[in-house]
């Protein structure tokens, strides 16, 4: 898809124009200028029509039937908020897609957000509108006629500044990633293997000057120490790797990114029923990935470290046991509990390692529990922290971003829930309530004394109905982790 900022308005594509009212018709900078056959059908129809229900009209105009006209009701103007901006934005290009239509010319003044920044609601038009046109098609035999896709969208901006080509050209880099990291979640699992992960992650890296890849191989990572990467991938035939990226300064103290990385979960012996989405399981390690990927192509002043563990999860017979103590890269024993518990169990040699960085923060993204889900819907991801402080820090930033997420507690009683027998800490928690707390107080014994956010991204791995995206991932965590480093000081 092109997305092009313009400040004349063409003359022969379709028109999304965002409504609250009938009224607005004949004041529209879209509309308006078209003729009165047309601005008298548009109007007739819009009367009949609830815009503030969010009803939406696709219309062709009388004096050209090739030409096609968007009526996109926006709901009510005293309940718009930056995620119901979002969404309109994707339903149009939803709905366009599904229309046939190809060109589109949206107003950007119709998506204002009263007291923000015009280059910030730019910039998320822009991520929203690319969100909205992707879809993965690799594996499917193509129509004669192509598939449904809009093509181009226009943006009109009648004053084109250097602050909105400059919001609008980072905000494309930022959409980008989101749908590459999509790519990758989407990709079934026999095509996503560990090996296949870390090729991916060195092509991307290739790409970008200033962004650069280490990956540890079984013995590396054997030799490391890192007893919970072994013990989750040794029931696999396909061995695990640890991918490291690199971005920025080295006299700067860094951020440092930890993504989960199960390209398939089967659960091990303690088997899933029903893991057919558990490709998508390394979706936090693709959003490190591709943030690391933005936030080098955006040259933003940080040093940013990314850690990707990872594995495949198998039941063979040399698969990890339940039973089994595992001693992980900065000494601490796991007691496996529950072999399907096991992105927490790769994820705490990753975050010890992310303490030899001195960092000054660490951030894991994770499709770690469906408890999260469980308590949050599938339309934010819970957010945890051992800082308090952090957990609005971390709110705020998810809420500019689009990567919406919901703090969540962590006391120091819940440590208790997870303390081992006969190893320092047991991988689930003794009762079958609180999930995904008690994965977070889990984790939150691997990060030392360092400032630690962890997004739980289960809830919001896959698309569901009415976001307007297609099925499939949504590169959930890409947009969280690239603000808060475009943020961090």
């Amino acid at each position: 898809m092109e997305v092009k900022l313009i400040s004349k308005k063409p003359d022969s594509t379709d028109i999304v124009a965002g409504l609250w009212s009938a009224a607005e018709i004949s004041k529209h900078p879209l509309l308006k200028t078209l003729g009165k056959e047309d601005l008298a059908y548009l109007t007739a129809i819009a009367k009949k029509t609830d815009f503030d229900k969010g009803k939406t009209e696709i219309l062709r105009l009388p004096s050209n039937p090739a030409r096609a006209v968007m009526l996109l009701g926006l709901g009510e103007k005293k309940k718009w908020t930056a995620r119901t901006m979002m969404l309109s934005v994707r339903k149009s290009v939803s709905l366009a897609k599904e229309a046939g239509l190809e060109t589109l010319t949206f107003s950007s003044s119709d998506f204002t957000l009263k007291g923000t920044d015009r280059a910030y609601t730019l910039g998320l038009m822009v991520q929203n509108i690319l969100m909205a046109g992707y879809s993965y098609l690799k594996h499917k035999e193509e129509p004669k006629k192509g598939w449904p896709e809009v093509k181009t969208v226009n943006l009109l901006e009648p004053k084109i500044s250097a602050k909105l080509t400059k919001a609008f050209k980072e905000a494309f880099i930022i959409g980008r990633a989101v749908n590459n990291c999509r790519d990758l979640a989407d990709t079934p699992g026999g095509e996503m293997t560990p090996a296949l992960l870390a090729g991916a992650a060195e092509k991307t890296v290739k790409e970008i000057p200033g962004l650069k890849i280490k990956v540890l191989d079984e013995i590396q990572i054997r030799k490391l120490g890192m007893g919970g990467v072994i013990g989750v991938s040794q029931g696999s035939v396909e061995k695990p790797k640890f991918i490291i990226l690199e971005y920025g300064p080295t006299n700067k103290k860094p951020l440092v990114f930890v993504g989960k990385g199960v390209t398939f979960d089967t659960g091990g012996i303690n088997i899933k029923v029903d893991p057919l989405t558990m490709h998508m399981d390394m979706s936090g390690g693709a959003a490190v990935l591709y943030a690391l990927e933005a936030i080098a192509r955006l040259k933003l002043p940080v040093r940013v470290i990314g850690l990707i563990p990872t594995v495949e999860n198998m039941p063979s017979g040399s698969s990890y046991r339940p039973g089994d103590l595992l001693k992980t890269y900065k000494g601490k024993t796991i007691e496996v509990l529950n072999t399907d518990a096991e992105g927490r169990v790769i994820l705490a040699d990753a975050l010890g390692y992310a303490q030899d960085y001195k960092p000054q923060i660490i951030v894991d993204v994770a499709t770690l529990t469906g408890a999260a889900m469980g308590a949050l819907g599938q339309r934010m991801s819970a957010l945890f922290s051992n800082q308090e402080k952090l957990l609005a820090v971390g709110q705020k930033i998810g809420n500019q971003s689009g990567d919406f997420v919901w703090p969540m507690p962590l006391w120091e009683e819940y440590d208790e829930e997870i303390k081992g027998t006969f190893g320092d800490v047991a991988n689930i928690g003794k009762t079958r309530y609180g999930g995904a707390i008690t994965a977070a107080a889990f984790l939150k014994q691997f990060v030392g004394e360092y400032p630690w956010m962890h997004l739980d991204i289960a809830p919001t791995m896959t698309s569901i109905e009415g976001q307007y995206l297609a099925k499939g991932a949504i590169g959930a965590g890409v947009r969280f982790l690239v603000e808060l480093a475009r943020q961090y000081k």
